[in-house]
Protein backbone atom coordinates (compact mmCIF):
# COMPACT_ATOMS: atom_id res chain seq x y z
CA UNK A 1 0.00 0.00 0.00
CA UNK A 2 1.72 3.35 -1.24
CA UNK A 3 1.47 6.25 1.81
CA UNK A 4 2.56 9.68 2.36
CA UNK A 5 3.71 10.72 5.29
CA UNK A 6 2.38 14.24 5.85
CA UNK A 7 2.42 16.23 9.26
CA UNK A 8 0.28 19.53 10.80
CA UNK A 9 2.51 21.26 13.15
CA UNK A 10 4.26 17.67 14.20
CA UNK A 11 1.20 15.87 14.17
CA UNK A 12 1.67 13.88 11.81
CA UNK A 13 -0.22 10.55 9.62
CA UNK A 14 0.39 8.18 7.18
CA UNK A 15 -2.46 9.24 4.51
CA UNK A 16 -3.60 6.55 2.23
CA UNK A 17 -5.55 7.11 -1.25
CA UNK A 18 -7.41 4.93 -3.19
CA UNK A 19 -8.92 2.52 -1.40
CA UNK A 20 -12.97 1.88 -1.84
CA UNK A 21 -13.65 1.81 2.04
CA UNK A 22 -11.90 1.55 5.17
CA UNK A 23 -10.00 -1.30 5.50
CA UNK A 24 -11.50 -4.22 7.80
CA UNK A 25 -7.88 -4.36 9.75
CA UNK A 26 -6.76 -0.60 9.87
CA UNK A 27 -6.77 -1.07 13.62
CA UNK A 28 -4.15 -3.64 13.50
CA UNK A 29 -2.47 -1.67 10.39
CA UNK A 30 -2.25 1.41 12.49
CA UNK A 31 -0.77 -0.01 15.50
CA UNK A 32 1.60 -1.59 13.04
CA UNK A 33 2.63 1.05 10.83
CA UNK A 34 2.08 3.73 13.18
CA UNK A 35 5.44 2.74 16.01
CA UNK A 36 8.20 4.95 16.19
CA UNK A 37 10.62 2.02 16.40
CA UNK A 38 9.01 -1.35 14.51
CA UNK A 39 7.27 1.12 12.20
CA UNK A 40 7.11 3.58 9.94
CA UNK A 41 5.64 6.08 12.71
CA UNK A 42 2.86 8.40 12.99
CA UNK A 43 0.19 9.87 15.52
CA UNK A 44 -2.24 8.01 13.48
CA UNK A 45 -3.32 6.70 9.49
CA UNK A 46 -5.57 8.68 7.35
CA UNK A 47 -7.64 7.34 4.89
CA UNK A 48 -9.17 9.33 1.83
CA UNK A 49 -12.12 7.70 0.71
CA UNK A 50 -15.32 8.38 -1.70
CA UNK A 51 -18.13 10.05 -0.20
CA UNK A 52 -21.67 10.63 -1.18
CA UNK A 53 -21.76 13.79 0.16
CA UNK A 54 -18.71 15.60 -0.04
CA UNK A 55 -15.73 15.66 -2.94
CA UNK A 56 -13.60 12.72 -0.26
CA UNK A 57 -14.43 11.33 3.44
CA UNK A 58 -11.88 11.14 5.80
CA UNK A 59 -11.28 8.39 8.33
CA UNK A 60 -8.99 8.84 11.11
CA UNK A 61 -7.13 5.47 13.21
CA UNK A 62 -5.23 6.71 15.93
CA UNK A 63 -1.83 4.79 16.78
CA UNK A 64 -3.75 2.68 19.71
CA UNK A 65 -5.93 1.24 16.67
CA UNK A 66 -9.15 3.28 17.63
CA UNK A 67 -10.95 5.62 15.45
CA UNK A 68 -10.99 9.51 15.97
CA UNK A 69 -14.51 11.43 14.78
CA UNK A 70 -12.05 14.31 13.85
CA UNK A 71 -9.07 16.12 13.30
CA UNK A 72 -7.94 19.16 12.36
CA UNK A 73 -4.56 18.81 11.31
CA UNK A 74 -5.45 15.68 9.47
CA UNK A 75 -8.16 17.41 7.45
CA UNK A 76 -5.71 20.51 6.48
CA UNK A 77 -2.97 17.18 5.72
CA UNK A 78 -5.94 15.83 3.28
CA UNK A 79 -6.79 19.22 1.47
CA UNK A 80 -3.34 19.94 0.85
CA UNK A 81 -2.67 16.41 -0.75
CA UNK A 82 -6.06 16.36 -2.81
CA UNK A 83 -5.05 19.36 -4.39
CA UNK A 84 -1.21 18.68 -4.63
CA UNK A 85 -2.62 15.49 -6.07
CA UNK A 86 -4.65 17.15 -8.60
CA UNK A 87 -7.49 14.87 -7.24
CA UNK A 88 -9.34 18.62 -7.20
CA UNK A 89 -8.61 21.72 -8.95
CA UNK A 90 -10.27 24.18 -7.11
CA UNK A 91 -9.31 26.08 -3.87
CA UNK A 92 -12.53 25.14 -2.02
CA UNK A 93 -12.70 21.85 -1.02
CA UNK A 94 -15.34 19.46 0.80
CA UNK A 95 -14.22 16.72 3.30
CA UNK A 96 -16.74 14.48 4.61
CA UNK A 97 -15.97 13.34 8.79
CA UNK A 98 -17.62 11.06 11.04
CA UNK A 99 -17.66 13.91 13.93
CA UNK A 100 -18.56 17.05 12.37
CA UNK A 101 -20.41 15.69 9.12
CA UNK A 102 -19.31 17.87 5.66
CA UNK A 103 -17.03 20.81 6.47
CA UNK A 104 -15.58 23.52 4.26
CA UNK A 105 -11.87 24.33 3.37
CA UNK A 106 -10.83 27.48 1.51
CA UNK A 107 -7.10 26.94 0.38
CA UNK A 108 -4.40 28.94 0.14
CA UNK A 109 -2.35 28.06 -3.18
CA UNK A 110 0.93 29.48 -5.36
CA UNK A 111 2.48 27.94 -7.82
CA UNK A 112 0.20 24.52 -7.25
CA UNK A 113 0.85 24.21 -3.83
CA UNK A 114 -1.03 24.70 -0.50
CA UNK A 115 0.72 27.12 1.63
CA UNK A 116 -2.02 27.17 4.36
CA UNK A 117 -5.97 25.85 4.34
CA UNK A 118 -8.88 27.22 6.61
CA UNK A 119 -11.37 25.08 8.14
CA UNK A 120 -14.76 25.22 9.10
CA UNK A 121 -15.19 23.51 12.08
CA UNK A 122 -18.32 23.76 12.44
CA UNK A 123 -20.62 24.67 15.99
CA UNK A 124 -18.66 23.57 19.46
CA UNK A 125 -20.92 21.56 21.03
CA UNK A 126 -21.30 22.53 24.72
CA UNK A 127 -24.32 20.21 26.19
CA UNK A 128 -22.71 18.20 29.35
CA UNK A 129 -24.50 15.01 27.64
CA UNK A 130 -23.65 15.47 23.98
CA UNK A 131 -19.95 16.35 23.91
CA UNK A 132 -20.52 13.74 25.69
CA UNK A 133 -19.71 13.90 29.61
CA UNK A 134 -22.23 12.29 32.56
CA UNK A 135 -23.27 15.99 33.36
CA UNK A 136 -26.88 17.52 32.38
CA UNK A 137 -25.39 21.36 32.73
CA UNK A 138 -24.62 23.75 29.90
CA UNK A 139 -22.11 24.65 29.58
CA UNK A 140 -19.51 22.68 31.53
CA UNK A 141 -17.47 25.41 32.85
CA UNK A 142 -14.71 24.93 35.81
CA UNK A 143 -15.95 21.49 37.25
CA UNK A 144 -14.27 19.87 39.76
CA UNK A 145 -13.01 16.79 38.96
CA UNK A 146 -10.56 14.32 41.18
CA UNK A 147 -7.97 12.00 40.21
CA UNK A 148 -5.02 9.83 41.64
CA UNK A 149 -6.00 11.98 44.56
CA UNK A 150 -5.39 15.81 42.61
CA UNK A 151 -8.16 17.95 41.97
CA UNK A 152 -8.71 20.20 38.73
CA UNK A 153 -11.04 22.49 37.44
CA UNK A 154 -11.83 20.72 33.74
CA UNK A 155 -14.25 22.51 30.70
CA UNK A 156 -15.63 20.06 28.51
CA UNK A 157 -16.13 20.91 24.81
CA UNK A 158 -16.73 18.92 21.68
CA UNK A 159 -15.74 20.05 17.73
CA UNK A 160 -16.84 16.20 16.78
CA UNK A 161 -14.80 14.87 19.27
CA UNK A 162 -14.48 15.21 23.24
CA UNK A 163 -12.08 17.88 25.03
CA UNK A 164 -11.06 18.42 28.44
CA UNK A 165 -9.47 22.19 28.80
CA UNK A 166 -7.90 22.68 32.19
CA UNK A 167 -5.89 25.80 32.68
CA UNK A 168 -2.31 25.84 34.32
CA UNK A 169 0.17 28.48 35.11
CA UNK A 170 3.19 27.03 32.71
CA UNK A 171 1.59 24.08 29.76
CA UNK A 172 5.51 23.28 29.24
CA UNK A 173 6.25 23.05 32.95
CA UNK A 174 3.35 20.42 33.32
CA UNK A 175 3.26 16.71 33.99
CA UNK A 176 1.70 16.04 30.84
CA UNK A 177 2.86 12.10 30.82
CA UNK A 178 1.29 11.82 34.54
CA UNK A 179 -1.54 13.45 33.98
CA UNK A 180 -2.60 13.15 30.50
CA UNK A 181 -3.72 9.26 30.41
CA UNK A 182 -5.32 9.76 34.13
CA UNK A 183 -7.69 11.94 32.69
CA UNK A 184 -8.28 10.75 29.49
CA UNK A 185 -10.23 8.13 30.96
CA UNK A 186 -12.10 10.08 33.90
CA UNK A 187 -15.80 9.02 34.52
CA UNK A 188 -16.46 11.92 33.55
CA UNK A 189 -15.97 11.23 29.78
CA UNK A 190 -17.80 8.26 28.81
CA UNK A 191 -15.91 8.01 25.54
CA UNK A 192 -12.97 9.05 26.97
CA UNK A 193 -11.55 12.50 25.85
CA UNK A 194 -8.60 14.72 24.51
CA UNK A 195 -7.36 16.77 27.35
CA UNK A 196 -5.55 20.27 27.22
CA UNK A 197 -3.64 21.94 29.29
CA UNK A 198 -3.75 25.66 28.66
CA UNK A 199 -2.72 28.74 29.71
CA UNK A 200 -3.86 32.47 28.73
CA UNK A 201 -1.03 35.07 27.96
CA UNK A 202 -2.96 37.78 26.22
CA UNK A 203 -6.48 38.73 24.95
CA UNK A 204 -5.43 37.19 21.79
CA UNK A 205 -3.02 34.31 22.49
CA UNK A 206 -3.05 30.89 24.22
CA UNK A 207 -0.76 28.50 24.75
CA UNK A 208 -1.19 25.26 25.44
CA UNK A 209 0.09 21.49 25.31
CA UNK A 210 -2.29 18.48 24.53
CA UNK A 211 -2.82 14.88 25.33
CA UNK A 212 -4.58 13.27 22.59
CA UNK A 213 -7.28 10.38 23.11
CA UNK A 214 -5.67 7.07 21.44
CA UNK A 215 -2.31 8.55 21.02
CA UNK A 216 -0.76 10.38 23.96
CA UNK A 217 1.10 13.30 23.59
CA UNK A 218 1.43 15.24 20.24
CA UNK A 219 3.03 18.37 18.88
CA UNK A 220 -0.36 19.98 17.95
CA UNK A 221 -4.20 19.31 18.13
CA UNK A 222 -6.19 21.17 15.45
CA UNK A 223 -9.73 20.81 17.08
CA UNK A 224 -8.05 20.72 20.42
CA UNK A 225 -6.92 24.21 19.51
CA UNK A 226 -10.41 24.97 18.47
CA UNK A 227 -11.82 23.70 22.06
CA UNK A 228 -9.27 25.91 23.65
CA UNK A 229 -10.26 28.94 22.33
CA UNK A 230 -13.78 28.16 22.63
CA UNK A 231 -13.36 27.28 26.79
CA UNK A 232 -11.19 30.56 26.64
CA UNK A 233 -13.91 32.93 25.42
CA UNK A 234 -16.41 31.02 27.92
CA UNK A 235 -14.62 32.24 30.57
CA UNK A 236 -13.82 35.80 29.00
CA UNK A 237 -10.35 35.17 29.04
CA UNK A 238 -9.57 36.04 25.18
CA UNK A 239 -11.13 37.42 22.07
CA UNK A 240 -13.50 35.20 19.82
CA UNK A 241 -9.94 35.35 17.32
CA UNK A 242 -6.82 34.22 18.89
CA UNK A 243 -3.46 32.37 17.85
CA UNK A 244 -2.91 29.17 19.51
CA UNK A 245 0.50 28.79 20.47
CA UNK A 246 1.00 24.26 20.85
CA UNK A 247 4.79 22.92 20.54
CA UNK A 248 5.05 21.95 16.52
CA UNK A 249 3.64 26.38 15.97
CA UNK A 250 1.01 28.13 15.83
CA UNK A 251 -2.96 28.19 14.53
CA UNK A 252 -4.73 30.80 14.20
CA UNK A 253 -9.09 29.84 15.62
CA UNK A 254 -11.74 31.99 15.05
CA UNK A 255 -15.05 31.79 16.71
CA UNK A 256 -17.27 33.44 14.41
CA UNK A 257 -20.11 35.68 16.37
CA UNK A 258 -22.88 35.03 13.49
CA UNK A 259 -23.06 31.92 12.04
CA UNK A 260 -21.40 30.55 15.99
CA UNK A 261 -19.10 28.44 13.78
CA UNK A 262 -15.08 28.16 14.45
CA UNK A 263 -12.69 28.12 11.80
CA UNK A 264 -9.19 27.39 12.22
CA UNK A 265 -6.24 27.91 9.67
CA UNK A 266 -2.53 26.81 9.74
CA UNK A 267 -0.25 25.06 7.51
CA UNK A 268 0.25 21.30 6.36
CA UNK A 269 3.55 19.66 4.98
CA UNK A 270 4.72 16.66 2.84
CA UNK A 271 7.77 14.61 4.57
CA UNK A 272 7.82 11.60 2.47
CA UNK A 273 6.16 9.03 0.27
CA UNK A 274 6.30 5.41 0.13
CA UNK A 275 5.00 2.16 0.25
CA UNK A 276 3.78 -0.94 3.08
CA UNK A 277 3.13 -4.35 3.20
CA UNK A 278 0.05 -5.79 4.82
Amino acid sequence: MEFTKMHGLGNDFLVFYGEKALPEDASYLAQKWCNRYFGVGADGLVFILPSEQADFKMRIINSDGTEAEQCGNAIRCVCKYVYEKGYVLRERVTIETLGAGVQQAVLQTKAGAVSSVRIDMGVPILGGRDIPTTLDVCPVLDWPIEAAGQRFSVTAVSMGNPHCIIYVDDPAAFDLSTWGPRLEVHPLFPQKTNVEFATITSFDRVEMRVWERGAGTTLACGTGACAALVASVLHGYTNRAAWIGLPGGDLYVEWDEADNHVYMSGPAETVFEGSVDR
